[in-house]
């Protein structure tokens, strides 16, 4: 189908969601969620056609991979979302003018909202769940890594959408090619807004040539800075949480930051890292003390472009620092405004750690593995922002509304 008349079809099933009721909505997500479930095999086959494409070494290849386990987690999540407050028609603010008029200013869908993203085919059911539950119609632009399994969900999605007598446009998934990239970008006419979801190349892309409004939801190069007066116990559970829960998501650990006061605690922090066979990358202080204390074949010496890198692998960097300041320092010259966090017992160094990190979502004495939409009690999540202006860190279903101005008269007319 030719694209200008496939999103063309978006925006006319998106003006039809303004009349569909909550209660038709939660029903329908519900289902889909059970629908999800008692199709996983078919899910699952396809899903594995991916999988069998993709390099085996690839980072991306956990995120691409889906499971059992995993899709009942995304229905959970569906079902989660499908329950909570519906986030449209909300009164932010209601004033009488002396002249009698009544202006409200009500929350409402953005209409038609775009994603772009990789080899993450559990995105497409999170998107279509929060794009619905607040009154917006979806454009899907998957990566080819996850051709077959988008394909499989959009079907399933399609199937419960007619059930319930919903336009099966209210969820179009594009072509994974470049040049259906390029049109979506220009779609100013039928698209309201853009989120990219993927590496800091596929964001540039997008921002470079997006005609339309977009949100960044950009890389995730975290610190955890382990401070002087630090728990050992809690970071060590901490840091291995961070780095080795699932290394191949943007909230995870890429560089501990260690005050020198404290490097003794590096070899038992490292101890749990290796049975993982993490790969660290160390400055000159922290090799001199992990030497001997860690596999040789997982130590390296750090380099320039050990820090600032997003390794999404079992794979981190060690910075040590003399000072809270240093500590400071190296994460905002190095941080992607995601996610950072500290290990202290030192209540003034966490409050000015609170104060003065700039990113999205920052953290005190736990695992950065938290920043995630459904953890922060957002059902589940489109991505994470992390710029500032409409929305910055997970977004879920508040961030995907906008609001109008209503305004009620009974004959009002302006003099002058």
């Amino acid at each position: 189908m030719n694209i200008e008349i496939q999103l063309q079809k978006v925006l006319e099933a998106s003006r039809k969601l303004n009349l569909v009721e909550n209660d038709t909505i939660e029903a329908l997500l519900v289902e889909l969620a059970d629908h999800a479930e008692n199709n996983s095999a078919y899910i699952l086959a396809e899903n594995k056609k991916d999988l069998d494409r993709m390099d085996k070494e690839d980072p991306k290849l956990d995120r691409l991979k889906l499971t059992e386990d995993r899709i009942k987690g995304i229905a959970f999540d569906i079902r989660n979302v499908a329950r909570m407050e519906s986030p449209v028609g909300k009164v932010l603010k209601e004033t009488v003018r002396p002249n009698g008029l009544i202006i409200s200013k009500i929350t409402v869908p953005f209409g038609v909202i775009g994603i772009i993203y990789e080899a993450r085919p559990n995105v497409t059911f999170d998107v279509f769940t929060l794009c619905l539950k607040s009154g917006n119609a979806c454009v899907l632009k998957g990566g080819s890594d996850a051709f077959y399994s988008n394909q499989a969900i959009v079907a399933i999605i399609r199937d419960v959408l007619k059930k319930y007598h919903i336009d099966e446009n209210t969820v179009a998934l594009l072509p994974a090619g470049r040049e259906e990239t390029n049109e979506m970008l220009r779609a100013r006419k039928y698209i309201d807004l853009i989120i990219p979801r993927g590496s800091q190349a596929l964001i540039n892309f997008v921002r470079e040539n997006a005609t339309i409004p977009i949100i960044e939801t950009g890389a995730g190069i975290c610190h955890t800075y382990f401070d002087e007066f630090g728990d050992a116990g809690k970071g060590c559970e901490i840091i291995f949480n961070a780095k080795t829960r699932r290394p191949s998501v943007c909230n995870t650990l890429d560089c501990l930051i260690i005050h020198e006061s404290r490097l003794a605690e590096l070899p038992v922090f490292g101890k749990k890292l290796s049975e993982e066979n993490v790969m660290i990358y160390a400055d000159e202080k922290s090799y001199s003390k992990l030497q001997g204390n860690y596999p040789e074949k997982l130590l390296f010496h750090a380099t320039d472009e050990s820090f600032g890198t997003e390794f999404l692998s079992m794979k981190m960097s060690v910075k040590t620092v003399a000072s809270f300041n240093e500590a400071i320092n190296h994460i905002n010259k190095y941080s992607s405004k995601h996610s950072e966090a500290i290990i202290s017992e030192n209540s003034e160094n966490i409050e000015n750690f609170k104060k003065i990190i700039d990113a999205s979502s920052v953290y005190s004495n736990a695992s950065t593995a938290f920043t995630d939409g459904s953890q922060f009690g957002l059902g589940a999540e489109i991505g994470i922002s992390t710029q500032k202006l409409h929305a910055r860190g997970p977004m879920a279903l508040e961030e995907l509304t906008s609001y109008k101005w209503i305004i009620e008269g009974h004959g009002q007319i302006r003099s002058k």
